[in-house]
């Protein structure tokens, strides 16, 4: 019975069935699972209570972002397969389960259950979650692909906004292991509800359906644009997804060195000049680059519904390289150069998150775009290890030579300008889809035609 009531079949929306709803549902699943990028809020709680290092407490994230790249992965051709409603429901199952095992790791004092609950099971459900609403979206705003994932991946980006301050007045001043396993389970019951109303939402459109006078577009380099599909399993052969998977890798590493050390490095950049950043100046410039990377997953994706796709990630690792270079030859000297390049630059990691799946569709159509969407983002996996090993590893070695200010992180600058260019070069390389990967067209379609 209920897994008839996941079923694709029975979510075919009926004819009076208004697209603008989607959103709304996919919205109600990334939001929920976007309050991992909310973890450190538990971190020093977690290390207090539980008497655990920095290391230690980092675990549960760490797990969940390789869980997220493994099962997008691995679960998408199940996402496609079964539906929006399956995934999102799976999604809320494993997210939700994910904090209760939490809660009942810290009420017992077993910080391994924790790192399994919400790093294991809850990590799975944050990649079949993030992928679960995508292909859905593009099928139901074929016009405009750009602005609906973006949406609904803002979501993502800014359910720690939400999350950050709900977690902190729960934890209080002065966190024990009975207020921490509260936070855990209240959070596991109220995202379940939350996620519910993704869920028992969202609708798939008809076979054929389309937007009412809307035709696919040949402008914007229409090239680009395929009316053809392909495969997930045809698509990891073609040149075009190894482009793009080392496009979005490097244009992630080059957000997310920033964004993981952001507090710090505000603070050593700016140590022993005449104006110095506290503590409290730098949160909220974590904020700030938190709303930058929020509001950048919408503003640009959309745009790329306007300029096309190839074009956007020529302005998101062009301009990301120049912007780099500018705070490497800026240094210290000025503080609104220093943010306001940044918060681009996070812009620009926010939108390639949410601009990747409509240049997907772009280049392999609808048919399996969602599956494809999660095999892609391993990129995701590798640079979330690559940016933060960067900045970090070369930060260490320069402290230990004595060095300190921007001379920590102007070879980190270096480096990332140089992956940008790499990624740049790919973005070049894409070209259409050859015919040979094609799925194969309808006889009764072909005779139409």
């Amino acid at each position: 019975m209920a897994l008839g009531f996941l079923d694709r079949s029975r979510i075919v929306a009926p004819p009076s069935w208004t697209r603008w709803l989607v959103p709304p549902a996919a919205l109600s699943v990334h939001l929920s699972i976007g309050q991992a990028y909310a973890w450190s809020v538990f971190k020093t709680p977690l290390e207090k209570t539980l008497h655990l290092n920095g290391t230690q407490s980092s675990l549960p994230f760490q797990l969940g972002i390789v869980m997220l790249g493994l099962s997008a992965a691995f679960g998408g051709t199940l996402v496609e397969k079964n539906g929006p409603r399956w995934a999102m429901f799976v999604s809320m199952c494993c997210f939700a389960s994910g904090f209760l095992v939490s809660a009942l790791g810290v009420a017992t004092g077993q910080f391994w259950l924790v790192v399994v609950g919400y790093g294991g099971i809850g990590g799975v459900g944050l990649g079949i979650g993030y992928i679960s609403p995508v292909s859905t979206l593009i099928k139901w705003f074929p016009d405009r692909p750009g602005m609906a994932t973006g949406i609904a991946i803002m979501g993502f980006g800014g359910g720690a906004l939400i999350a950050s301050p709900w977690s902190s007045s729960m934890l209080g001043t002065a966190p024990t292991t009975s207020t921490i396993a509260t936070a855990f389970l209240v959070h596991g019951v109220v995202y379940a509800v939350f996620m519910s109303m993704g869920w028992l939402l969202v609708r798939v459109p008809a076979d054929g359906w389309k937007p009412d006078g809307w035709e696919p577009k040949t402008d914007h380099g229409a090239a680009m644009i395929t009316t053809a599909n392909v495969s997930a399993a045809n698509a990891i052969k073609t040149p075009q997804f190894w482009c793009l998977w080392v496009v979005l890798c490097f244009n992630v590493t080059a957000g997310i060195g920033i964004l993981e050390k952001a507090s710090p490095m505000i603070q050593d950049f700016f140590k022993g000049t005449s104006t110095p950043v506290g503590v409290a100046a730098a949160a909220g410039f974590v904020a700030l680059l938190s709303l930058c990377n929020m509001l950048g997953r919408f503003v640009w994706s959309s745009t790329s519904d306007l300029v096309g796709r190839k074009n956007i990630y020529r302005t998101y690792l062009g301009v990301g390289a120049l912007l780099y270079l500018v705070i490497a030859l800026t240094q210290n000297s000025s503080k609104l150069v220093f943010i306001l390049c940044a918060m681009v630059i996070l812009s620009f990691y926010g939108g390639g998150f949410a601009t990747v799946p409509a240049y997907l569709k772009d280049l392999f159509g609808t048919f399996q775009v969602g599956a494809i969407h999660g095999r892609l983002l391993t990129a995701w996996s590798v640079a979330g290890v690559l940016g933060p090993l960067i900045v970090n590893r070369i930060a260490d070695g320069e402290k230990a030579a004595g060095k300190s200010g921007p001379d920590l992180y102007t070879m980190s600058f270096y480096i990332m300008i140089g992956l940008l260019v790499v990624g740049f070069v790919a973005n070049e390389l894409v070209r259409p889809v050859k015919e040979k990967f094609h799925e194969p067209v309808p006889e009764a379609v072909r005779s139409e035609a």
